[in-house]
């Protein structure tokens, strides 16, 4: 705990509409004692103002920093004193930038400042301070991590990533499950184009990279290999690869996923006239032509099916297992051409709704086989969408300009049998009209479904299962988020590359295996030093256990998003630091209260919340509400709000949280027994659009409302008080209705009855 807190204004944030002089004077009154110095400076990320702050570190006259002024999101590195712990007290963006005026006007920054700004403005400068007086001194939690690289995969993107990791000089573990390298890019014939002038596709250069691979003296190959276990942590694994009918124990550090993919399940493209010899899937094809088979002189390529309203509602109310909405499904128009295709259920349907960038770049390449291998061949495409993103357009006219390859849009309505040959017809073409078309033989695509979705197990000895959890939700994929952590999974230290990430080129995956083994490479370094990886990279706490009161009641372990959380013998948990994101999941989590960090904890948000001064008196002197918003998307959406004029209620605090998923019932309790009239709890979005940066934080707070109620429930205060909203970080212009809205239904409701105890 800092004894001696150095606190310092920004005069250039809070001008003209707060005195810098005068809140200095109030936290040198009121902690004399706790901050012993407390300085005003006209621009404090200055180089002066910078140097004000370090001479006063060096003298020894503090030994932590509260700096008021600007958000926290804005000059973190000016103010990174290396191990001093450092506040930052959000004046400008979280309190004068959004203050309104009871009734809404803006406040006159050449006359008199509003009591309710300096209240608020006081307000937060003490929970500044209050955070730092319950700041512990952080202890590192640093090892000598192993500096070796697992990757697990030998196809193109696995050997991709072996080679970018040896080149960093660590060592490559590489586990193929196969007796030979080269995965499905060795049963390639060629690869659509990966270099200028992005027109011709090419051989993919496999064995020159397998031979690349194998030669290195930082690789260590294993072929007909299986990984049975991987216990530990990130840094500290312990592979167990079973090669032959022996099993080697290996130390890892960290782990690259690379497993890749394959063909979807034939089953979905069946009523398409899969079964019959003449219709192949892209993968056979593939194969025909590499192995010198491919002798039609007439190929079809079929991207899209749909099905007509009819059948598709048709198929709804099936699906529903309603016989009455199947008869009252709307029939087909007179003279319309009903769909032929018949699905066993709406699942079947689901897996076939679109074209994909990759299927129509690979139907593109195999179209120009057809006419490479026969300069009087024709190829057929017809597709709903054709997607051929960036320069990937070159390829596309190329093929426009083969006088042999013929392209046109079009819903396919039936693929059938005549003669020696197929037909395909067509509707709503580029000619305007129905057409046929006759084939030697029709190519229909198939989905490309990662490894992990069939088999999810990666033999992980983790108390929370040996498979990486929930990867139903994202279709099988091993990325645990897209939008904001590419190439994680839900498990620290293990990173996913490729197409077991999500489906993409060959161009794409060399990236992606950079991008991977960057990541492991990060990981590795993060454990030698004992701090957190993404998104907190740098962190140096990790969750503090009180064991003393701990009941095993394994709400911790179950419900840490990343498995961070063991049971030892005795079922009390046992931490993993260096898989620990630090989100504080299990901190919400513990009835208990017997876990924080020293930089975060129960005591020390409570203690804040306490800072607020909630009147006696609702109707005269205004009602006071507080904001719980997550640092990751809400807090920086109010920020953005905030920077472009938006304001809100000057009756509402907010106070940053690591995730929502941290958030104690605690909290809530004590913030109405104190008198708040209402919280809002401000997170990211979850659900199938989630959006949580440590996964299932805003879902698990949702859980717990449950809990919130009966604890309000059973102080006598109304549930409705509080409410949980989702918030993505682009959504700033939502901020002031979904904060005015929270605050208007709450003096709908009344004065809180705990106000005035």
């Amino acid at each position: 705990m800092p004894e001696k807190i150095g606190v310092y204004f920004d005069q250039a944030s809070v001008s003209p509409y707060l005195n810098a002089e005068e809140m200095a004077e109030l936290v040198g009154r009121v902690y004399a004692n706790e901050c012993p110095v407390v300085k005003v400076h006209p621009r404090l990320n200055s180089e002066e103002g910078r140097k004000l702050i370090q001479e006063d570190i060096d003298a020894g006259n503090v030994d932590a920093v509260c700096i008021c002024g600007t958000s926290p999101r804005v000059d973190w590195d000016i103010f990174d004193f290396d191990n001093v712990a450092v506040e930052r007290v959000n004046l400008r963006e979280q309190c004068i930038k959004v203050f309104r005026n009871p009734d809404g006007t803006m406040p006159d920054p050449n006359g008199e400042v509003p009591e309710l700004l300096k209240i608020m403005a006081n307000e937060y400068v003490k929970m500044g301070v209050t955070k730092l007086l319950k700041t512990n001194e952080q202890e590192s939690q640093a090892f000598d991590a192993t500096k070796v690289v697992m990757v697990m995969g030998g196809g193109f993107t696995g050997l991709t990533a072996a080679l970018y990791a040896a080149k960093t000089n660590h060592d490559v573990i590489l586990v193929e499950k196969e007796a030979t390298l080269g995965g499905k890019a060795a049963g390639m014939y060629k690869t659509f184009p990966l270099s200028y002038p992005y027109t011709e596709a090419h051989e993919t250069g496999i064995e020159a990279l397998i031979s690349e691979v194998q030669s290195n003296s930082r690789i260590k190959v294993l072929t007909s290999a299986q990984l049975t276990a991987l216990e530990g942590a990130p840094g500290k694994y312990t592979a167990k690869v079973k090669v032959g009918g022996n099993v080697e124990e290996m130390a890892v550090g960290a782990c690259v996923l690379a497993t890749g993919w394959v063909p979807q399940d034939t089953k979905y493209v069946e009523p398409m006239g899969y079964g019959s010899s003449k219709v192949v899937t892209a993968a056979e094809f593939e194969a025909m032509v590499k192995e010198g088979k491919m002798t039609a002189k007439s190929v079809a390529f079929v991207l899209d099916t749909r099905l007509s309203e009819a059948e598709f509602a048709a198929k709804e109310a099936a699906a529903a297992d309603s016989t009455e909405e199947a008869e009252e499904a709307p029939a087909a128009e007179e003279g319309e051409e009903e769909e032929t295709f018949v699905y066993e259920d709406m699942e079947s349907y689901k897996h076939l709704p679109y074209t994909s960038e990759l299927s129509s770049l690979v139907a593109l390449k195999q179209a120009n086989y057809v006419r490479e291998k026969n300069d009087d061949a024709v190829a057929y495409i017809i597709y709903d969408h054709m997607m051929v993103p960036g320069v990937n357009e070159r390829y596309y006219r190329a093929a426009q300009d083969n006088p042999g390859v013929m392209l046109t849009k079009g819903t396919v309505t039936s693929i059938k049998e005549e003669g020696a040959g197929m037909v395909v017809c067509a509707s709503n073409t580029l000619l305007g009209e129905n057409i046929e078309i006759e084939a030697e033989l029709v190519v229909v695509p198939t989905g490309m479904v990662p490894t992990t979705a069939h088999d999810p197990t990666i033999n992980l000895v983790y108390r929370q299962g040996p498979a990486f959890p929930d990867l139903q939700q994202f279709d099988g994929y091993a990325d645990s988020n897209y939008i904001c952590f590419p190439y994680e999974t839900r498990r620290t230290g293990i990173y996913a590359a490729g197409c077991v990430r999500q489906p993409m080129s060959m161009g794409l995956a060399r990236e992606d295996a950079a991008g991977a083994v960057l990541k492991a490479i990060q990981c590795i370094n993060s454990s030698n030093h004992g701090v957190a990886v993404h998104p907190r990279s740098g962190d140096t706490t990790y969750p503090v256990f009180n064991f003393m009161r701990c009941t095993q009641c394994k709400r911790c372990t179950e419900e840490c998003p990343f498995g961070a959380l063991d049971d030892d013998e005795k079922g009390t948990p046992m931490p993993n630091p260096s898989r620990c994101r630090r989100c504080g999941t299990c901190m919400g989590a513990c009835p208990e209260r017997v876990i924080g960090f020293d930089n975060y904890n129960i005591d020390m948000i409570g203690s804040m919340i306490k800072q607020v001064n909630v009147p006696d008196d609702m109707e005269a002197d205004g009602p006071r509400f507080i904001v719980l918003a997550c640092e990751n998307d809400a807090y920086p959406a109010l920020d953005m709000a905030a920077m472009r004029g938006k304001g809100w209620s000057p009756y509402v605090r907010v106070v940053p949280v690591r995730c929502l998923g941290s958030v104690n019932t605690i909290w809530i309790a004590d913030a109405m027994s104190k008198g708040i009239d209402g919280v809002l709890l401000l997170g990211c979005k979850y659900g199938e659009d989630y959006q949580c940066h440590f996964m299932k934080g805003s879902e698990l707070c949702n859980r717990r409302m449950e809990n919130v109620a009966d604890s309000l429930n059973r102080l006598g205060v109304e549930p409705e008080r509080v409410v949980q909203a989702e918030l993505a970080i682009d959504e700033y212009d939502k901020v002031p209705d979904m904060i005015d809205n929270f605050v208007n239904e709450m003096i709908k409701i009344g004065p809180n009855p705990f106000k005035g105890y």
